[in-house]
C-alpha cells in the first residue's frame, strides 16, 4: 500500500515549509510510534479521572445490552441481521424465519461467526454486509475488512452448507465492488493492477465475470478516466424482470447510468447528470433530482422524485412524470422499493414523514403513512418481492421503534420491536429554534436538557454539527447521550446548518465550494445563540464533529476560540490545501472545490482562510481540544489530525490525541473500542465543562 501520497503537486508544501508530512506515512514505525506515545499519553489522562470509571459500565451496558432491536434486513422469507454484544465484540451474521422475528425472543441461525473467523484465519475482521442473490438467497457475497478499513476482500458464501464457496467468487482487498447478475455471472469492479484505479482510489474499470474463470479473463464493459471518481455495475432483481446498469460517477455529484442490454450495448438514462438514479420500479426508472430541469415545455423543480418508463427515453416531454415535489422546507431523504409501492421518507421542518406510492389508473397516487410525530422516520428494510416492509421512528428522547408495515390499504404498521428507555426522559425535554446567521438565514437547531434547567449561563452543553454532502441530522434516540451526559445536567445541542440536507438541494447548495463560510456562520450563530439565551457561556460550551463535521469544529474553533472550552475533532480533515492528494479526498472536490485548478480559485481562496492546519496561530489562546483519529482510516487520511496535533504541539498549546490503531472511518472496530473512545468523550467534555 502506497502511504505517502502524491507529493508532489502545485499546492503541496515542501519539507521546510511542512515539517510534519512524515506523518503521512501512515504505517512508518517513526508515525506509529508517534501515535502511541500519544495515544499512552492521553488515555493515561483520561482514564485516571474519577468521571471515566463511573461512565464507562455506563456506555458498555447500553452498547452490549441484549434488549436492543437486532435491525432486520428481510428477503426470501428470512430476516438476517448482524449483532454484537459482550460475547460477540466483532458480530454475528445471522437470521431467522420471517414469522419467528416478530416473536418475544426468535431463534437464530448463525450464518457466520466474525468472532471465530478472526481467530481462525488470525484477522481482525469486520463485516461489512453481504449482497444475497434474489430471489432464491442460495449465495452470497460478504464483504470483510482488516480493522474496518473501507478497502476489503469479499468471498461468495452458501447459505445452506454456512460456509465459504471454494473456487468460488472472491476478490483480494481493495476499494472495489461485486455484485451478482445471476447465479454464474457477477459485475466486479476492483484494482486490475496498475492504472486501474481512479486519483480517488476506485475503480475505474468495471467488467462481468463468469463461473470458473480467471478474474484477469473478465469481459470489460466500461473504462473512464482517471480523473473522474469511479465506476461499477448492479443488478435490479424484481418479480417483473431484472435489469442491468453500470454506474458511472464523473464526481461526487455527477454521474451517467446505463441500461445494460442483452446484446451488451449501453443506452444511457436521459436524466441530469446531477440526478441521482434511484432504480427502476414496473418498467420506470426513477431519480431525484439536485437542480431545476428545465425540459422543452416545463421546468421540474429540484429535489422532486421523477419517473420515466424505459421504453420512452425520447420522449422526456410527453412521458416524464413527478411523483413528489417537496416544499420549500422538505427534502426526500431515501425512498425503497417494494413489490408494488414506492416508500418516499421526507423531512418536513426536520420532522420525518413516510409517503407510500402506488400506481393506479396510470396516476401516481400518494398517501401519508401512520407514524408518531416529531421525530424521525427511516425505512429499515424492504423486499422488491413482497410488500411488506420494515421502518423505525425515533426521536432525541422517544426510544427507537421498529415497525412492520404491509402495504395492503387496510392494514397499518405496528411496533414489533422496541428499544427499552436507556434513561428517564420524563425529566427532559426537547426544544427547536432558530439562530440568525451572519447573512440573514435562519438555523434550526433543537436543544435537549434537563426540565426547569436555569437559563445563567453555567450549563455545560455539547453542540454537534455536520453541515455537509448534502446529509440531514435529524432526531435520533440519544441513548449513551441521555444516560451519561443530558441525566448528569448536560445540554445537547445538534445544529442543522447548511451543507446538510434538511431543506434538499438548495440548502446544501449554498455551503459548497466558495460558499463553504457559510457552514461555518451558522454553527457559530447557533453557539452564540445559545450564549446570547444563557442556556450557556463559553466557559461551558464545547462542539463535536467528525469526518466532515471534524472540519467544521476545525475551521470553527480556528476562528472562534474564544466561544468555546472543548473540542471533540474526531476523524477530521484539516489540511485542505493537500486533502485531494489524500486517499479518497480527491472525490470530494464537487464539494470543496480544487486547490490544483485554476478555475477554482474562489473555492481556493475560501479554502486558504479557512483551513485549520494553515490557520492555526502560535499566539492565540485555544482551549484544549481532544483529536481523535485511526490509522486503518483509509478515507480522511490520519494524516489531518497528525499533523494538526503537532503544529499545535510545536506552537505551544495543550491538546488531546488519540489515534486507534483499527477501526476505518468509523473509529472503531469492535465494540470494546467504540466503549472506550465513547467513554474517553464523555471524561474530557465533563473535565473541561463542567
Amino acid at each position: 500500500m502506497t502511504t505517502l501520497i502524491h507529493t508532489a503537486c502545485s499546492h503541496s508544501l515542501s519539507k521546510s515549509d511542512d515539517p510534519y508530512l512524515w506523518l503521512e506515512d501512515i504505517y512508518s514505525d517513526t508515525s506509529l510510534n508517534w501515535a502511541r506515545q500519544h495515544n499512552e499519553k492521553t488515555f493515561g489522562i483520561l482514564s485516571q479521572q474519577p468521571i471515566y470509571s463511573e461512565i464507562e459500565p455506563k456506555i458498555r451496558e447500553i452498547l452490549t445490552a441484549k434488549d436492543r432491536i437486532p435491525m432486520p434486513n428481510h428477503q426470501h422469507g428470512y430476516v438476517y441481521n448482524f449483532w454484537q454484544d459482550a460475547e460477540h465484540v466483532k458480530g454475528l451474521w445471522r437470521r431467522t424465519p420471517m414469522a419467528e422475528y416478530s416473536t418475544p425472543h426468535p431463534k437464530w441461525e448463525i450464518m457466520l461467526d466474525i468472532d471465530a473467523l478472526s481467530k481462525a484465519e488470525n484477522e481482525s475482521w469486520v463485516f461489512q454486509g453481504a449482497d444475497c442473490l434474489s430471489p432464491e438467497g442460495k449465495l452470497c457475497l460478504v464483504r470483510l475488512s482488516r480493522g474496518g478499513k473501507d478497502a476489503a476482500i469479499i468471498r461468495e458464501f452458501d447459505l445452506k452448507r454456512k460456509v465459504f464457496v471454494e473456487g468460488g467468487f472472491s476478490l483480494p482487498e481493495a476499494k472495489g465492488e461485486m455484485s451478482w447478475i445471476d447465479n454464474d455471472t457477477v459485475f466486479v469492479s476492483t484494482d486490475f493492477g496498475p492504472g486501474s484505479m481512479t486519483d480517488s482510489g476506485y475503480p475505474r474499470i468495471v467488467k462481468t465475470w463468469k463461473r470458473g474463470t480467471l478474474l484477469k479473463d473478465a469481459e470489460t464493459l466500461m473504462e473512464v478516466p482517471a480523473t473522474e471518481m469511479s465506476v461499477s455495475g448492479w443488478t435490479s432483481h424484481r418479480p417483473e424482470g431484472n435489469l442491468s446498469f453500470i454506474s458511472r460517477r464523473k464526481s461526487f455529484y455527477e454521474g451517467e447510468d446505463f441500461l445494460l442490454d442483452r446484446g451488451k450495448t449501453l443506452r444511457k438514462l436521459p436524466f441530469p447528470d446531477s440526478a441521482n438514479f434511484e432504480g427502476v420500479f414496473h418498467g420506470n426508472a426513477l431519480a431525484i433530482l439536485r437542480f431545476p430541469w428545465k425540459l422543452a415545455t416545463r421546468t421540474i423543480p429540484e429535489g422532486a422524485l421523477v419517473s420515466l418508463p424505459l421504453t420512452r427515453f425520447g420522449e422526456l416531454d410527453q412521458a416524464l412524470e413527478i411523483i413528489y415535489a417537496p416544499s420549500e422546507r422538505a427534502s426526500i431523504q431515501h425512498i425503497a422499493l417494494t413489490k408494488n409501492n414506492i416508500l418516499i421518507a421526507t423531512l418536513d421542518n426536520v420532522k420525518g414523514r413516510l409517503l407510500r406510492v402506488g400506481r393506479a389508473k396510470n396516476a401516481w397516487k400518494i398517501e401519508t403513512l401512520p407514524f408518531p410525530d416529531h421525530g424521525s422516520i427511516s425505512v429499515v428494510s424492504a423486499d422488491p418481492f413482497d410488500d411488506q416492509y420494515f421502518a423505525q421512528f425515533q426521536s432525541f428522547l422517544v426510544p427507537t421503534s421498529l415497525y412492520l408495515g404491509n402495504l395492503h390499504p387496510e392494514k397499518k404498521p405496528h411496533v414489533v420491536q422496541q428499544v427499552p428507555a436507556r434513561f428517564d426522559a420524563s425529566q427532559m425535554v426537547t426544544e427547536q429554534l432558530e439562530s440568525t446567521s451572519r447573512d440573514g438565514i435562519k438555523v434550526p437547531y433543537f436543544v435537549i436538557h434537563k426540565k426547569g434547567i436555569k437559563l445563567d449561563g453555567t450549563n455545560p452543553t455539547l453542540l454537534y454539527g455536520y453541515g455537509g454532502f448534502e446529509i440531514g441530522l435529524t432526531p435520533w434516540y440519544l441513548n449513551q447521550t441521555g444516560k451519561v451526559w443530558v441525566a448528569r445536567g448536560g445540554i445537547y445541542v445538534v445544529a442543522n446548518i447548511r451543507g446538510g440536507g434538511e431543506f434538499g438541494p438548495k440548502w446544501h447548495q449554498a455551503a459548497l465550494k466558495e460558499n463553504r463560510q457559510r457552514a461555518y456562520d451558522d454553527f457559530i450563530s447557533v453557539a452564540e445563540d445559545l450564549i446570547q439565551h444563557k442556556f450557556t457561556s463559553s466557559r461551558h460550551l464545547g462542539i463535536q464533529g467528525g469526518s466532515n463535521g471534524g472540519l467544521l469544529v476545525g475551521a470553527v474553533f480556528v476562528q472562534r476560540p474564544e466561544l468555546f472550552n472543548a473540542v471533540l475533532c474526531q476523524v477530521p480533515l484539516l489540511d485542505m490545501l493537500r486533502y485531494q492528494h489524500l486517499l479518497a479526498g480527491a472525490s470530494w472536490m464537487a464539494e470543496y472545490g480544487n486547490p490544483d485548478d485554476p478555475a477554482d480559485a474562489k473555492a481556493t481562496l475560501a479554502i486558504k482562510r479557512y483551513s485549520p492546519y494553515q490557520n492555526v496561530k502560535r499566539e492565540v489562546k485555544y482551549p484544549r481540544i481532544f483529536f481523535y483519529t485511526s490509522t486503518r482510516d483509509d478515507r480522511v487520511h490520519p494524516g489531518h489530525a497528525r499533523k494538526m496535533v503537532a503544529r499545535m504541539e510545536e506552537f505551544g498549546h495543550d491538546v488531546l490525541y488519540y489515534e486507534n490503531i483499527e477501526g476505518g472511518h468509523s473509529g472503531s472496530a469492535d465494540l470494546d473500542q467504540l466503549i472506550k473512545r465513547m467513554a474517553m468523550d464523555y471524561t474530557y467534555l465533563s473535565m473541561q465543562l463542567k
